[in-house]
Order: structure tokens, then C-alpha cells, then sequence
């Protein structure tokens, strides 16, 4: 079934420029789609570190395993990470680890590397049998592109688009900053639109950066970044068994290393990684299958920032109050019903919802004589702001989701089809 491109697409892909040593190949293996790009090779310069945040999952896919595990015994290094769309090779028993070996081992022959230096994922149908064998006769040839093509060999954009499953538009984000007087750049791709939510990473996404950052620093501030960006989303309330995101540093724009996480001079990095993450967390959210409204949810005076971030999800995540938005409904009672199942502190009488800017309920009631007119028009609109005031201490946080509408059904009805 042919998806239009999401109504909250961004206008364009952003300029993201090459970064020295890096270098991509998208391919055509025919794994389950046809005629279309659907495996990526990126290599990455010796001497590369590498982080990443999985999936919390119990069923993870066998890529996650891997992934995981080569961390650790790569020691934190990276050569190459190479994906695959059409298939999760998730649910598939030691068959599937025996089909990640194969590739790992075929990917660091080709390109001379330790195999724990080299990042799998695949993306798609769970419990279905990875055809392992049409990525590993084309690993020579997708090389080959890799290092050959020029400037094609270092467009995020093909790279992005060879990742997508669902996805309606592929997604980038470029940000720089500066290390002792360095400017270093990040570059990230993603790809998401269902099974999303929050849950360490929520998707699949690499971000590469030129800047020299030791692997524990790398681990810190990535966990961090995530933590207020990309788990802060939510599409379907679904997580993923392939959730990967991770960080590369290449440390080729010549900063001195930074080895520590606290380290000063790492502030611009981190600001500009967060703000990063969460462009593409958004992206993914804007991508949501059927969404037609990008929803973000504002939540304050809660017990806690934590406490905070459960009731932002619990409303996030229902049905109900998605549904409301679909129909562009200012339905507060959904809303107040959400934030009674969190499970967190909350106090009926003490609350205060806002929509559009504009306070619709507050003391366990509706505001008598509110204006619906600017609620009405904004609800209307593709960006919604729903704000939840509790009343009952300092805890605040932010989530964002879109609506749920039949497109929803549509796509994931036909999804094996």
C-alpha cells in the first residue's frame, strides 16, 4: 500500500556536510521490498568510539544482542554499522545470531577490521528468517560504493531513506560546536514511525560526530540526551525489539581529547547532541503512521520530574485523548482521566488544564465561561500544546506525540501484506 508522505513532514532533508573518513553505501538486496534501497553500509575511520542505548525489551532482536555484546568486547570501537529494512531478525531463535555472525564476519573480511568493530541492525517484519545470504553476496560490491562514489559515498539522505520501513520521509539533523576552540560537527539520521515508545532509544538511529570524545564521556552524554529526547516520545505506546541508537566520534576535527563526562569544555557538545536527538525524536513523532497532529504535552507542579514525565505519558499514550485530537476535540475529560490511571501523585481539586494557551479546567471543574474560540481554532491546527498543571510540588517535564487516526489501522493492517 503506497503511504502519502506525512502531512508533518519537514519542507526539505537539511545540507549535511561530509565529515573526513566517514562514508556510506545504500543497496538494493531485494531482503522484502523491491526496487528500492534496502541495506546500508557506513564506514567509519580507525580509532572511531562508539556508545549506544537499546532497547529494555525482553524479546530484544539478534542484532540488539550483538550490539551489546560487541561494546563490550570491541571495547568501545567502531569500523562499519550496517542495516537492514524488510526484516527484524527478531524472534528468530539461534538462527538469527547465526545469521548475524555470518554477516559480521563477511563485513569485517571486506573491510579489514575486527568483527566486534562492526554495528548491526535490522528493521522490519518480526519472526521471519533473515535471507542473511543477499546482504553477504553484495558486502563486496556495496564496498566498493562505499568507497568509490564521491560525494554519493557521503549522502545522509540515501542513507536515511535506505533504513525506512513505514517511514514516509527520511530523517537527518546537523548541529556544530565547539571543543576548546574547535568547531566539531554532528550528523544523525533515524528512522521511525510505529512501535514507538519509550523505552532507551525507541528506533533505530545513528548520529556521527568529528569531535574527539573518549568512550566513557561518549556512553554519558548520550544516555543523558536520550533520556530527554527520544524516551520522552511516544507514537503507540509499542517498543520496538530493535531499539538501537547510537554515537560515533571519529576525532578527526582535531579537538584534544575529551576523556571525561563532567568536562567543561564538553557543554556546547552536549547542548547541541540534545538538541540534535531531539530534532529527530520529533521527526520520528511527525512521522507517526496516520498522524495528522504533532502533539506536545507540558506538565508541571508535579511530585517530581519522574512523576512528571509518567503523567505526560500516561496522556500521551491513550487512545481516548489521541482519538479526541484526531477529531480535534478539546476533550479535557480524557485528559483528566489519563493523568487518575498515571499511578503518580495527583489531586482531583488542585488541577488546572490548559489547551492552545488557554485554561479550559482548574479546581475539579471546567472554567466557567471560558472562551471556546481560540480552543476550537487551535485544535484545528497541526501543532497542539496541551498543559497539565498538578498543584502538588516542583516535578516538570515534557513529552511528545502525535494523534491516532484510521490511517493507523490502515498501515498496520496491512502491514505483512
Amino acid at each position: 500500500m503506497k503511504v502519502p508522505v506525512s502531512p508533518l513532514a519537514p519542507a526539505q532533508f537539511p545540507a549535511m556536510p561530509a565529515m573526513t573518513g566517514v562514508s556510506f553505501a545504500a543497496h538494493a538486496c531485494g531482503i522484502r521490498y523491491k526496487d528500492r534501497d534496502d541495506l546500508l553500509l557506513m564506514v567509519l575511520p580507525a580509532g572511531t568510539t562508539a556508545a549506544g542505548v537499546f532497547t529494555r525489551s525482553k524479546c530484544p532482536s539478534a542484532p540488539v544482542d550483538w550490539c551489546r555484546q560487541a561494546l563490550e568486547d570491541g571495547k568501545h570501537r567502531a569500523r562499519a554499522v550496517l542495516i537492514n529494512a524488510g526484516n527484524a531478525n527478531a524472534f528468530t531463535g539461534s538462527a538469527g545470531m547465526a545469521s548475524v555472525e555470518r554477516t559480521v564476519k563477511k563485513a569485517a573480511e571486506v573491510i579489514g577490521c575486527d568483527p566486534s568493530h562492526v554495528f548491526v541492525s535490522s528493521t522490519g517484519t518480526i519472526g521471519e528468517d533473515l535471507p542473511d545470504e543477499r546482504i553477504t553476496k553484495n558486502l563486496e560490491t556495496v564496498f566498493a560504493k562505499a568507497m568509490t562514489e564521491g560525494e554519493a559515498g557521503r549522502d545522509w539522505k540515501s542513507a536515511a531513506a535506505a533504513i525506512m520501513t513505514t517511514d514516509t520521509f527520511p530523517k537527518g539533523a546537523t548541529r556544530t560546536a565547539e571543543i576548546d576552540g574547535v568547531t566539531v560537527t554532528l550528523n544523525g539520521i533515524a528512522k521511525g514511525s510505529g512501535m514507538i515508545a519509550p523505552d532507551m532509544a525507541t528506533m533505530l538511529s545513528y548520529v556521527v560526530t568529528d569531535a574527539a570524545i573518549g568512550a566513557d564521556a561518549l556512553t554519558a552524554v548520550l544516555r543523558k540526551a536520550t533520556d530527554r529526547t527520544f524516551n520522552c516520545i511516544t507514537v503507540d505506546s509499542d517498543t520496538s525489539t530493535s531499539d538501537t541508537l547510537m554515537l560515533f566520534a571519529t576525532g578527526s576535527a582535531g579537538n584534544k581529547p575529551v576523556k571525561d563526562a563532567d568536562d567543561k569544555r564538553l557543554k556546547g557538545f552536549k547542548t547541541a547532541l540534545e538538541d540534535l536527538l531531539r530534532d529527530l525524536s520529533h521527526q520520528v513523532v511527525r512521522d507517526g503512521e496516520g498522524a495528522s497532529k504533532f502533539v506536545e504535552i507540558r506538565v508541571t507542579g508535579a511530585d517530581g520530574n519522574k512523576a512528571a514525565r509518567r503523567v505526560g505519558l500516561s496522556i500521551a499514550n491513550s487512545p481516548l485523548v489521541k482519538t479526541a485530537i484526531a477529531g480535534e476535540d478539546a476533550n479535557w475529560g480524557r485528559i483528566v482521566a489519563a493523568i487518575g490511571k498515571a499511578g503518580e501523585k495527583a489531586e482531583r481539586d488542585k488541577l488546572a488544564i490548559s489547551v492552545g494557551g488557554v485554561t479550559i479546567a482548574a479546581k475539579g471543574r471546567a472554567v466557567e465561561g471560558y472562551d471556546e474560540a481560540p480552543v476550537a481554532a487551535h485544535m484545528k491546527g497541526t501543532d497542539i500544546l496541551i498543559e497539565v498543571d498538578l498543584n502538588i510540588g516542583k516535578g516538570k517535564a515534557t513529552v511528545w506525540t502525535c494523534d491516532l487516526t484510521h490511517g493507523y489501522i490502515d498501515i498496520n493492517g496491512s502491514y505483512r501484506s
